[in-house]
């Protein structure tokens, strides 16, 4: 396989989004600053520009920058590539500093000649947080925390800290600017969705009413900022692959099938996939009573096993229908699990965690890997698995439904952690397609 190299030029910040995620929204950020805009050309440069309508595709570093941020705080549900900033007399500027490999994919693994890592810092309370009104009309009842009756809102105050570098704080125009005439599509589950919420509620309220509609078709939504052209999108994909009724009404899991959730993902200038917590639900909770792969059914499989067949089938789409060049896609780590099991018990906490005591690398994390190093396609993953860690009071718990709907917080397997904002606020603001 031949490698792949992109010619990288200096780029200027150009957004920062962070955090404010959904479910008990918390803050996204997406770096942004005074610089001009930047195009790549098809010779993979970036070329300078004065106005946000000449414009092409986002760069993989922009929109991973701003999608970054964004990702790094919404929190309350569940929930690489290295970075080097660079300080100049008009203002930060961020260059993608990245190797050769056959595959391009976010590390995350921390360099210490690089001057910043996302990946590797802590949360500070911050003030003048939250970046968006918790009465956005987008937010869904289930990441309204306050609404269902949780009486404190500091969890909305902490935005994420870098260590060795700041981040600006997310300006909604220059975001659309940059997106100007793209298509930013989501897919896999709750968690993909309360980002999805999230992003729009950050970039809706600075657009003026009857300038803004959503559209919603089967397992997809979409916001659509009509002056810029632009829409964030949803797909509902939380395995990738397919799933349907077979014989007896039996739900059958077909690990080597996904065109009937792929074909939403055509002709989309940005793809975020998430796809891990539904694979790991225990049998009580599991979505599937049989696997079938070619014409064999199999009744029981290893879990981690059929994560990487349903995983390879998804690669190998991508790498057989996608170009390069048109499409840039990011693939978002799972979070670990706040739940009763492990003692990480997520109701009255206040605080995020200073550090964890509980670091691991799930075993998802081991096998997305795995398949990502495999494919053609270059895929940035984003790794928001120790970040997400530390904010078990992001989580809803039981704030997901108000007082008077509230059932017993079970089962525990769902308490899982929300670290959400950041991964997407990263991705959006670093992307060069």
């Amino acid at each position: 396989m031949s490698k792949r190299r992109f010619d990288v030029a200096h780029i200027p910040v150009t957004h920062a989004l962070m955090e404010r995620h959904i479910t008990c929204h918390v803050n996204f950020f997406i770096a942004s600053s005074t610089h001009k805009g930047f195009l790549l050309t098809g010779e993979s440069h970036f070329t300078s520009r004065s106005t946000l309508a000449s414009m092409a595709r986002p760069k993989p570093d922009q929109f991973l920058l701003v999608l970054f941020c964004f990702t790094s705080s919404s929190l309350c549900f569940y929930h690489g590539m290295s970075w080097q900033v660079a300080q100049e007399e008009d203002g930060m500027s961020w260059r993608l500093d990245e190797e050769d490999s056959e595959v391009d994919i976010v590390q995350t693994r921390h360099d210490p000649s690089r001057s910043c890592n996302f990946e590797s810092g802590k949360w500070v309370y911050d003030q003048s947080y939250p970046l968006y009104d918790s009465n956005c009309p987008y937010l869904s009842t289930a990441v309204t925390c306050q609404k269902n009756g949780r009486p404190d809102s500091d969890y909305e105050k902490w935005r994420w800290q870098p260590h060795g570098c700041s981040i600006p704080r997310f300006d909604a125009l220059k975001f659309l600017g940059k997106m100007r005439r793209k298509r930013i599509m989501l897919v896999g589950d709750s968690i993909m969705r309360n980002q999805w919420e999230s992003l729009v509620c950050l970039v809706q309220g600075v657009i003026p009413t009857g300038h803004k509609k959503v559209n919603y078709n089967g397992p997809s939504m979409a916001f659509h900022a009509l002056d810029f052209e632009s829409s964030i999108e949803f797909t509902w994909a939380p395995l990738l692959v397919e799933l349907k009724k077979g014989a007896g009404n039996k739900r059958i899991l077909h690990l080597d099938l996904i065109e009937e959730n792929a074909r939403y993902w055509r002709n989309v200038d940005v793809l975020v996939f998430d796809s891990a917590h539904w694979w790991t639900h225990s049998d009580q909770w599991s979505s599937w009573d049989y696997y079938m792969e070619k014409q064999t059914v199999f009744q029981s499989m290893n879990r981690m096993v059929a994560y990487q067949k349903g995983l390879t089938t998804w690669a190998r789409w991508i790498d057989l229908n996608l170009d390069p060049r048109k499409t840039r896609v990011i693939f978002r780590s799972m979070s670990p699990r706040h739940n009763r099991e492990n003692g990480w018990k997520c109701y009255n906490q206040r605080q995020p965690l200073a550090f964890s005591s509980h670091q691991h690398v799930p075993e998802p994390l081991v096998v997305l890997k795995e398949v990502l190093r495999k494919m053609s396609f270059p895929v940035y993953l984003q790794d928001i698995t120790a970040m997400s860690a530390l904010r078990r009071d992001g989580h809803p718990s039981v704030y997901r439904r108000a007082i008077s709907h509230r059932l017993d917080n079970k089962p525990a397997a769902f308490l899982l952690t929300v670290a959400i904002g950041a991964f997407l606020g990263y991705l959006i603001s670093g992307m060069r397609c």
